[in-house]
């Protein structure tokens, strides 16, 4: 799941090498700290969070099988 949330926000960013994806894992919850760097905030963001919404729903429709709730924060 962490190599689908990289892989995806690498393909949308101009500086893919600074692409840091982190997971916490919480009781039932798994987190998903997605950094990038500052000029690729709004390619990841979107206009009004579209396409971090449709990341979001993604990972959570990738994640349908597992017990645990998953989302991902833009740090």
């Amino acid at each position: 799941m962490k190599e689908l949330v990289e892989t995806i926000a690498k393909a949308l960013v101009d500086h893919p090498e600074e692409v840091r994806v982190n997971a916490v894992d919480k009781e039932r919850l798994l987190v998903f700290e997605l950094s990038v760097h500052p000029d690729d905030m709004g390619k990841i963001i979107g206009k009004q969070g579209r396409i971090a919404k449709a990341l979001r729903t993604v990972v959570i429709a990738a994640a349908a099988q597992a017990d645990k709730r998953i989302t991902v924060e833009i740090v």
